[in-house]
């Protein structure tokens, strides 16, 4: 039976609040898009979180750190428990084991997870998350956003919502990842500055990702079955699929095979001409 809070999810399905309320979710990186992703989770009715992030609350995050306040900069509060506080006030029975670490120090816990969030910075970190997702077959909804400016043109603000599935294509299949891309980051690396981060994108991109979960899980739409990689354009307001996705010619995976992925498993040759 629906509690009252949820009867206007009723359209989900007959068994979604069970679906939603058995699942474990990670979530990696709380900053701008991962609180953003945490508050919704709540509202929708989620119970089981991992999250991860070692950092606290500085005044330059409360321009987009939902759940932050400025006694939380005075108090230097982890984003763990800024997030713990945002979850329990909407589900107060919810189970939340908060690691305030870099989630590479601590990435067992991931394992466990039905489906993973990751909101990190910068394209290093998104290569090494996905091969962990893909390594634990564990679905991975990558969320980020930047500001760029050329010239004496206006800034533009850009983002992307991808849903990497296991067997299914990653972010270098995609062309979001790439050699170029990560040898550009890395030259960039000590000297980059703070990265311009506003609280409405990492909305809409984090709304996104929270309906494709749900999607997944209830299968609502029963339309959930291809690629899904969105492209947020700020100046224009939309977000829409990558014009990439046209020319993606495979549908499954070339960088983390079927074979190469999942738990290592100890294998028995046999000489077939021994076998009777």
């Amino acid at each position: 039976m629906f509690e009252e809070r949820f009867n206007r999810q009723s359209f989900l399905g007959a068994d979604w609040q069970q679906r939603i309320e058995n699942a474990i979710v990670g979530l990696v990186g709380l900053g701008g898009g991962g609180s953003h992703i945490a508050q919704q989770l709540a509202h929708v009715g989620f119970l089981n979180y991992r999250i991860w992030d070692g950092d606290v609350a500085e005044d330059s995050n409360l321009n987009r750190l939902i759940g932050a306040n400025e006694n939380d900069v005075e108090n230097e509060a982890p984003k763990t428990e800024i997030a713990r506080r945002l979850i329990n006030g909407l589900r107060r029975n919810a189970n939340i084991a908060a690691y305030n670490c870099k989630w590479q120090d601590d990435p067992e816990p991931l394992r466990g997870c039905d489906m993973i969030f990751g909101s990190v910075d910068g394209f290093a970190q998104r290569r090494e998350l996905e091969a962990c997702a893909r390594r634990y077959l564990i679905p991975l909804i990558d969320i980020g956003m930047d500001v760029h400016s050329i010239g004496d043109e206006p800034p533009r603000m850009g983002g992307q919502v991808i849903l990497s599935m296991p067997g299914g294509p990653c972010m270098s299949c995609l062309g979001f990842l790439n050699e170029r891309v990560l040898a550009q980051e890395g030259e960039r690396y000590g000297d980059a500055g703070p990265r311009p981060q506003v609280v409405w994108p990492n909305g809409i991109l984090a709304s996104s990702a929270v309906g494709i979960a749900v999607d997944l899980l209830t299968d609502w739409t029963r339309s959930l079955r291809d690629v899904i990689y969105l492209e947020y354009d700020g100046n224009k307001g939309t977000l829409k699929p990558h014009g990439r996705l046209q020319y993606l010619e495979r549908r499954s995976c070339i960088h983390y095979t079927v074979e190469q992925i999942g738990d290592p498993s100890a294998m028995t040759v046999v000489d077939s001409a021994t076998v009777q």
